[in-house]
């Protein structure tokens, strides 16, 4: 791909606040600061979500990328400390066409753009996000910076150039939990499951809570003897950031535990990680997956469901419901923009993954059924009826 040249430098008298986004084939987008300042750099995706703003913030799955929401107004109902989805923002930087001003929400604690400063994360508004959305769908996901307006455009794109690519990363470990920690059920306890955190989004421990689990969340580094330890009546492995191909340590532990015969459960990063373990190959989406308004087929219930989605790697399909490479098990969903696998189920062992969020509220509650199918599983009754 040959590089176009690169439009002159601002003035050093740049007019304060002012920003660029600057992608590494070249292609530049001027807008004016928003948040802290400084200089972000990750992978470029966009988010077609019209709400959850802080939710997207906030989910560790975006660790290294730089988020633009298509939604052209973001930040209406300002941010408050019950939309999160862990303990702070961990995006690489934010992109939207308008910054509200002034929020209009009786939870609101401060604007979109005081909660970025606060928490030092580098964004960007008043740009062409329709315009940067399409060229990412026609050239695909790649790397960028957003900089104030006098950053020299040549050292900033050897900054981007030098960035790693999203291939080969493990991020999961960076955004994983650093010690255990227990979600206990709500009411009466029925179950024990231990969870990996790949990057977990505080909704999943509390869905399974729901549902009269205790969590014991574990971090992505733990292995087959820590979840044995805790005698589980159940595994759920957790979205999370970065190539599942790079997260290979944890193969083990999956086949280990499913052969033991303990219901296995995963989402994203997770779904990902067990078809890997049983022979699947994973391969990397153009542009990902990135909003709540993602159509998926059950194959099963035959119905369509309206999914949450957030990954940029998918696992390889073949012909019907065959997986190539791991013949146990079986596609149950797909998605329906583009055919990809939305989900597998083991032929013979407790062990079921989807490509999506079931945890979040698109459809608003297409998807929670997944979280009452695990709970049949660990109570011995299969993945349920149909």
């Amino acid at each position: 791909m040959t590089t176009p040249p690169l439009p002159r430098d601002p003035s050093p008298d740049a007019r304060p606040g002012s920003a660029f986004l600057l992608l590494e084939d070249g292609r530049r987008f001027d807008g004016i600061e928003l948040g802290a300042a400084g200089v972000a750099i990750g992978e470029v995706v966009f988010n077609t979500s019209m709400t959850g703003y802080q939710e997207v913030l906030t989910d560790p799955s975006y660790a290294g990328q730089l988020v633009t929401m298509t939604y052209p107004l973001v930040g209406n109902y300002g941010t408050n400390e019950e939309d999160v989805e862990s303990d702070r923002p961990r995006v690489a930087g934010f992109v939207v066409r308008e910054a509200a001003r002034l929020p209009s929400s009786w939870r609101s604690r401060e604007t979109l753009g005081d909660y970025l400063r606060g928490n030092g994360i580098v964004g960007i508004r008043e740009i062409d996000t329709r315009a940067l959305t399409r060229h990412i769908r026609s050239e695909g996901a790649m790397r960028g910076a957003i900089a104030p307006g006098h950053t020299a455009a040549e050292e900033l794109l050897a900054g981007v150039l030098a960035h790693p690519v999203m291939e080969g990363l493990d991020l999961a470990c960076g955004v994983s939990t650093d010690r255990r920690y227990v979600v206990p059920a709500a009411g009466r306890e029925l179950y024990h499951v231990a969870a990996f955190d790949f990057g977990v989004k505080a909704s999943s421990p509390r869905m399974l809570s729901e549902r009269g689990c205790r969590v014991t969340v574990l971090p992505a580094e733990a292995g087959t003897a820590d979840v044995l330890a805790l005698d589980p009546d159940g595994l759920f492995l957790s979205n999370g950031p970065g190539d599942p191909a790079a997260v290979e340590r944890v193969a083990g532990t999956i086949l280990e535990v499913a052969e033991l015969g303990i219901p296995v459960f995963g989402i994203c990063l997770g779904h990902q990680l067990i078809s890997r373990a049983f022979g699947a190959e994973t391969f990397k989406l153009p542009f990902g997956h990135h909003g709540g308004n993602h159509p998926v087929m059950n194959h099963d219930r035959r119905t369509v469901e309206i999914t949450s989605q957030n990954h940029g790697f998918a696992v390889m399909g073949g012909e019907a419901d065959e997986v190539p490479g791991a013949p146990a098990l079986r596609v149950t969903h797909s998605n329906l923009y583009d055919g990809t696998v939305a989900g597998v189920s083991h032929i013979t062992l407790p062990v079921m993954a989807v490509q999506y969020h079931p945890e979040a509220s698109p459809g608003p509650h297409d998807s929670r059924y997944l979280f009452d199918e695990f709970a049949t599983m660990m109570s011995g009754g299969g993945r349920g009826d149909p």
